[in-house]
Parts: C-alpha cells; structure tokens; sequence
C-alpha cells in the first residue's frame, strides 16, 4: 500500500503540474491526504517540494480519513495564512479501494 499510494499520489502530481506547465516550484503549497508521514514525505520528494511548503496536520490529528485535506487547507489558510491571491496549490489523495488523485488549483480569495 505505502509503495502504491507514493507512487501514485506523487505521479498524479507531477502530472497535473506538468499538464499546465509549472513545477513543484511554482506552488504555494502541497496539500496531501494525511496517512502517515512516510507517505507525505516521500511524495514531497518525489515532486521536488521543499518540506516548508508541504501542510502536515497527521502528527496532530493522526489519519482523519475524508477530512484531512479539508483540515489541512482551513488551518493553512484561516489559522496560519499560508495562502494568498495567485497562489498555486496541488491537493492530492489515495483512498481505500486503491484510488487517487490531485487537483491543482489558483488561489482567488
């Protein structure tokens, strides 16, 4: 499971930043489904993302199933202010059932 969710969670990443034409260095942050940290870390290596720009929540709150994405963007924006206008964000999530996926989005607040 550990092997298949980095490697696709990270691959659906680089995919969707590549189909328009940005890198990991153009996002704000890196949003990912907080499993576990291995999963969160590799992932990040994996797209080229500085740690300071990937959002952790799993050592607070451990694995919240659906809501961690959700958690995760109301305390980068609201609680830490981590977001601005124009900034770029790649959310990504593996599930049970063997599915993934990301979505990347611009920031308009």
């Amino acid at each position: 499971v550990f092997k298949t969710a980095v490697t696709e969670m990270a691959s659906v990443s680089v995919e969707i930043l590549e189909k328009h034409g940005l890198t990991g260095a153009d996002l704000a942050l890196f949003i990912p489904h907080q499993a576990n940290l291995r999963i969160i870390d590799a992932c990040a290596g994996r797209m080229g993302i500085d740690r300071s720009k990937v959002v952790i929540n799993v050592d607070r709150y451990a694995n919240t199933t659906a809501g961690t994405i959700p958690l995760c963007l109301y305390e980068a924006l609201l609680e830490e202010k981590r977001l601005k206008k124009g900034d770029y964000v790649v959310m990504s999530a593996f599930g049970a059932g063997f599915t993934w996926g990301s979505i990347l989005l611009r920031w308009w607040e």
